[in-house]
Parts: structure tokens; C-alpha cells; sequence
């Protein structure tokens, strides 16, 4: 099958948001590459995709929280002449509190939420711009603006890749090369169940599906968006938030500390 938009590659990709970008951008005329730790999960994933789209989809088991997985997935990144797309969206979650929390599995969770989608992008970037052309998705959460609603450290890894985006974007502009973050709510994922919180206990109210998050999500890449969040229905406060944001930039550094500071 002719293949105009090249190849996407998909992190965390064996279920949930992952699986739904899957099935969205086979449709659309990606072939895919799926990155998880589960095979065999990626193997069924792959072969529904192939049957139903008729799409080239490969599979790459690895577990980006460890050295050696990551870097083999770097290296196909720097080396393979087809990517055009690249969704970071391998990640982990916790709703416990910080006191409650194991620190080795928080150090875990910065390791694939932090470190893994830096290098991924790293390794992806001079290639997107060498060429002129390439999208880089970068899947936060909400937390990264509402850091008190779950776990600190997880928050912590979602600001991250928010203020990370928003640099890289910058850096970007003008060489062709897409930056899109996304923004998650509650989303009806196994994601809950893995946080320590059954999304049986959510008021089902404020949980989306995979499905309308992901459908969502790439209406607002179409439109050029940077900041996607599917679940904020006005929009306009994100855009008050941004202005308060940009309006202490160049204000936040003096050699004066502030009035409120000065003893009288």
C-alpha cells in the first residue's frame, strides 16, 4: 500500500491512549511502529490494525525505564529514514500520597515519564529538522497545572513535560517541525487501576473515553494547537491562564528585591 505520511511511532502503545493513536493514525495513513513492554500485547494490538487497515505495523518490546531498552529505541529513531511522527506517550501514574508512596517506584516513574520522552526526543529532533518537516505529540496530563488533585511526583513528571514542550516548541519555530502537548483529564484507561485508584470510584462525570480524548487531541493538532486540553469545555481560561503566564515573563529576574520584601 503507497504510503504518503511516512511512519508514526507510538510509545506506551499496547493499551489505552496508545492503542486508540494507533487505530486514529493507521486510519489516517500512517504506518506504524508500536513501542511497550508487553509483546504480546503489541503483537494483538498490530494485528488487528494490519487486518483492519491493511497498514505496515511493526513492533518494538521495550521498557523505556531501562538503559538498554531506550537507548536500542534512540537508535532506531536516529537511523530509521521514515519517521515523521512521534507520540510520546508511555507513562506512569500514582495517586498515592507522597508519604505513602514507594521512592524506588517514583524514581521508576521519572524514568520513563521524564527521562525516556526526553531522549526519544533528542534522538528524533535534528532528524525532524534536517528534513524540514515532522510532529512531535508530548502526552502530559492535567496534573502539570493542577499538581495538588494527584501524586506530587507524578504531577511533577507531567510539568515537566509541559515546560519541555513549550522550550522545544520555541526552538522549533520556523524549522517545519510540530510540537503538540497534550493535556489529559480523567480518561477510562487502565491507568487508574495501575495508580492505586479504580476509576470505578470516579464520578463518571469527569471521565472521557480513550476514543474522544484521542479524536480531540488530533482535531487540535489539525488546527495548529499547542496545548490541547480535550476536557477544559472553555477554552478561554487556558488562554487567561497563558496571558497571566506570559505577562511576568521578563519581570521574574532583577537585581531589586520586590517592595514586599523591603523592610521599612
Amino acid at each position: 500500500m503507497e504510503n504518503t505520511k511516512g511512519r508514526a511511532v507510538i510509545t506506551g502503545a499496547s493499551s489505552g491512549i496508545g492503542v486508540v493513536y494507533a487505530d486514529r493514525l493507521a486510519a489516517q495513513g500512517y504506518d506504524l511502529v508500536l513501542v511497550a513492554r508487553s509483546a504480546n500485547k503489541l503483537v494483538t494490538v498490530a494485528d488487528r490494525i494490519r487486518t483492519k487497515t491493511g497498514r505496515r505495523v511493526d513492533v518494538l518490546p521495550a521498557d523505556l525505564a531501562n538503559a538498554k531498552d531506550l537507548s536500542r529505541i534512540e537508535h532506531f529513531l536516529k537511523t530509521a529514514p521514515d519517521v515523521t511522527l512521534l507520540v510520546n506517550n508511555a507513562g506512569l501514574g500514582s495517586a498515592l500520597k507522597l508519604v505513602d508512596s514507594d521512592v524506588e517506584q517514583m524514581t521508576f516513574m521519572i524514568s520513563l515519564n521524564v527521562t525516556a520522552l526526553m531522549r526519544l526526543t533528542y534522538a528524533i529532533v535534528p532528524i525532524f529538522i534536517e528534513r524540514g518537516a515532522g510532529t512531535i505529540i508530548n502526552i502530559a496530563s492535567i496534573v502539570a497545572i493542577n499538581p495538588e488533585s494527584l501524586n506530587g511526583v507524578y504531577g511533577g513528571t507531567k510539568a515537566f513535560v509541559v515546560a519541555f514542550s513549550q522550550k522545544l516548541r520555541q526552538e522549533l519555530e520556523g524549522t517545519g517541525v510540530r510540537v503538540q502537548v497534550v493535556l489529559p483529564g480523567a480518561t477510562a484507561t487502565d491507568f487508574w487501576a495501575i495508580a492505586g485508584r479504580p476509576i470505578e470510584l470516579l464520578p463518571s462525570a469527569i471521565v472521557m473515553s480513550g476514543e474522544d480524548l484521542v479524536d480531540a487531541a488530533l482535531i487540535g493538532l489539525d488546527r495548529g494547537e499547542f496545548a490541547t486540553i480535550p476536557s477544559l469545555q472553555d477554552g478561554s481560561l487556558f488562554d487567561t491562564y497563558e496571558t497571566a503566564r506570559q505577562a511576568m515573563i521578563g519581570k521574574l529576574s532583577n537585581s531589586m528585591t520586590a517592595p514586599r520584601y523591603q523592610t521599612a
